[in-house]
């Protein structure tokens, strides 16, 4: 039995166990509400290191019915582009849901560029070192055109760093069953490269950068608690 399919069983007998709990256990309690509250546009220095938010880029409007979509699944966002010294740019997007039950949950990048006409033609997983910790994330390589986008995400639900997918389904439901409903933060940042190996290496460079930037608490919700 290969690993995925067995995820998917143990998914599959949680749902249904869950479904019958349903009328005993029914989330109520926002696990946001007893955390400190905090603004992303606040919490996120527009410079750090080597980095400093470019005044240049105009940001694009958002269509009405995808802000209103946006505001449905979102409490907090953020987008903003940073040019370094040499003029490398990294566009950084965060996304907070103060909801992270069925339904509301954090939608993947790899859904968002697709709908927007790109193809994702790469996929993986990697570990970073975050500076504060081995952080899972996943590697994209979104193409649309002459454009190719190398993205790194990471997903974090509730106060961990949780694989998409599977395992944020899985999380999503333990807290379910403990009648909490978790938040959860996506945090994204991308370049415009074909060399993929090198685009990695200075996200990664930005990534440990910002997380310095910030303090502990406002670290703690981008990253949440993670191996040392």
């Amino acid at each position: 039995m290969n690993k995925s399919f067995a995820a998917s069983v143990v998914l599959g007998a949680l749902m249904i166990s869950s479904a019958g709990l349903t009328k005993v256990v029914t989330p109520t309690v926002k696990l946001a509400d007893s955390e400190a509250k905090f603004n992303l546009e606040t919490a996120i220095p527009v410079a750090f290191g080597d980095w400093q938010v470019d005044r240049q880029i105009v940001p694009l409007k958002v269509d009405p019915e995808l802000e209103r979509k946006l505001n449905k699944l979102y409490n907090q966002t953020l987008a903003r582009t940073y040019v370094n010294s040499d003029g490398q740019r990294i566009m950084l997007s965060i996304a907070y849901g103060g909801d992270q039950s069925e339904g509301l949950g954090l939608h993947k990048p790899e859904v968002c560029y697709v709908a927007q006409g790109f193809q994702i033609q790469a996929d993986a997983t990697a570990r970073v070192d975050s500076g504060y910790g081995q952080l899972f994330v996943k590697r994209l390589m979104a193409v649309a055109g002459e454009r190719n986008e190398p993205i790194t995400y990471w997903i974090t639900i509730g106060d961990k760093v949780i694989k998409p997918g599977i395992d944020q389904k899985l999380t999503q439901l333990r807290y379910g069953l403990t009648g909490v409903i978790p938040d959860g933060m996506l945090v994204r940042v991308s370049t415009l490269d074909t060399d993929t190996a090198a685009a990695y290496r200075l996200q990664d460079a930005f990534v440990r950068a910002m997380l310095q930037s910030v303090d502990a608490r406002v670290r703690a919700r981008l990253i949440g608690t993670i191996d040392a």
